[in-house]
């Protein structure tokens, strides 16, 4: 098996399973950004969210708001991102789609990887006309 998710999944390699239903498995990052690192990925293969279908995302979000909660009970972080990734220029190393549910304490070393400033309102309502239109 070329993924290493998928062999997570069919159990050929451990893993710290947190959650598991028909659609959705979820395990402990084995790089964790931070303690509690947790990855919530699709049990059926599916590259990025390019080629998953929007029923499978609605499933993995409907998984990561509990898992979420139970993340926030257990260590009492400050706060979590939810990160995901898109191919190598998105920074995607695994080619099959996962949510990264990350925690946050005051003070921790995580840095966003941009530095927000104000955009120019008319490229930014530009770009939105190109979206709806695409969509």
């Amino acid at each position: 098996m070329d993924c290493i998710f998928c062999a997570i999944i069919a159990g050929e390699i451990p893993a710290a399973k947190v959650y598991e239903d028909e659609y959705v498995f979820a395990f402990m990052d084995i790089a964790p950004a931070n303690p509690g690192h947790t990855l919530v990925i699709p049990k059926q293969h599916y590259r990025n969210i390019f080629d998953m279908p929007a029923e499978v995302g609605s499933k993995i979000m409907q998984a990561a708001i509990p898992i979420a909660n139970a993340i926030r009970a257990a260590l009492n972080p400050d706060g979590l991102n939810l990160f995901q990734s898109n191919e190598a220029a998105g920074f995607q190393t695994v080619f099959h789609f996962h949510l990264h549910l990350i925690p946050r304490w005051e003070g921790d070393p995580l840095r966003l990887p941009w530095r927000p400033s104000e955009g120019d309102m008319e490229e930014i309502s530009n770009i939105a006309a190109k979206i709806r239109d695409a969509l």
